[in-house]
């Protein structure tokens, strides 16, 4: 499948280990793809890169094969942005923005605009000033999905959205998707990502950490289950059945067992000789699946600093992270 969007060896560095570096990721047309990371690691950066809103001090952006620098112009009215941080245009009423922002995107749908606002509960007639920030970010949804774009790139779309909102936010979303629309977006929801993303970058102190298809976790084909058992007897006879054990809990006269799809079978037989309190098979998650990575990444630097006995540092040069849709702060124009 051909890329939609390209990110070839960003770096942008504000000193002092802020910033993203010699970042690469690739986005295939009709992918959503999300993007994790701690505050301040390099999510909304690298975002504003692709907004055109910041200028790499090396590498490239790219959306549909226009520079994102060079043609900003142009990509920002073919794809719907909600920012992380969200300041109006003193226009008036939300009614009054979505008017401005329907006419820079080109589009007349108004049956559509109103199907998202009813869908997110959006009173656009409140006062711009007056709304509160759940309000403020329906707002923003709404500007982004009004226009039908083939292409989303979003900051945290749901903070601020209660439990409800999220929903049909991702109900909206999966709709852009079915009609082959590509997304790209941070969220620090880890559910949001696994339910709708195809991949998930991960990205730490500005390095990409790892890139994870989801599907891998969704169907994951090593499974693994967690056994108590009913006296210390039984527990020690099970830990010598030869089967992987992924956890082992003496005081508590648990195991983990880790097996393979085919091997399920198995075990269950196995156990069928045991005294068994209790037997549960243990989920795994796309948040324990980025909170093992930036773990080992931990451990890593650990490693690395006591081999060396010193950590480098880098200068100051001034610069904050601040840009958006105008280039200088984050407003919806």
């Amino acid at each position: 499948m051909a890329s939609c969007i390209e990110i070839r060896n960003l770096t942008h560095d504000y000193g002092a280990g802020r910033g993203v570096f010699d970042v690469s990721l690739d986005v295939q047309d009709g992918e959503c793809f999300g993007f994790a990371g701690i505050n301040g690691a390099g999510k909304t950066t690298t975002i504003r890169h692709l907004m055109g809103f910041l200028k790499p001090d090396s590498g490239t952006t790219a959306i549909r094969g226009r520079d994102c620098w060079r043609d900003a112009c142009e990509i920002k009215r073919s794809v719907g942005y909600v920012p992380g941080e969200i300041a109006f245009p003193a226009v008036g009423t939300g009614n009054d923005f979505l008017d401005l922002q329907m006419e820079r995107a080109r589009t007349h749908d108004r049956a559509y605009r109103d199907y998202v606002c009813d869908a997110l509960q959006l009173d656009p007639t409140a006062g711009l000033k007056a709304m509160s920030k759940g309000m403020k970010q329906k707002t923003a949804l709404a500007a982004a999905f009004m226009a039908k774009p083939d292409i989303l790139i979003m900051d945290e779309p749901t903070t601020g959205l209660d439990p409800l909102m999220r929903d049909r936010f991702l109900e909206l979303l999966d709709e852009r998707l079915k009609a082959g629309c590509t997304v790209f977006m941070s969220s620090h929801i880890f559910g949001e990502m696994e339910r709708s993303c195809d991949r998930v970058a991960l990205i730490k102190d500005g390095h990409i950490a790892d890139v994870k298809d989801v599907n891998e976790i969704r169907h994951n084909h090593h499974k693994e289950f967690r056994v108590e058992f009913a006296t210390r007897e039984e527990y020690e006879r099970a830990r010598a059945l030869g089967f992987e054990l992924a956890e082992d809990r003496p005081e508590r006269l648990q195991i983990t067992f880790g097996v393979d799809d085919g091997d399920i079978a198995l075990l269950l037989n196995a156990l069928m000789e045991f005294d068994v309190l209790w037997f549960k098979e243990i989920k795994h998650s796309l948040e324990e699946y980025v909170l093992t990575v930036f773990e080992a990444e931990e451990a890593s630097k650990t490693d690395d600093t006591d081999m060396t006995g010193t950590t480098g540092t880098t200068g100051t040069t001034g610069t904050t992270d601040t840009a958006d849709m105008t280039g200088t702060t984050d407003t919806l124009r």
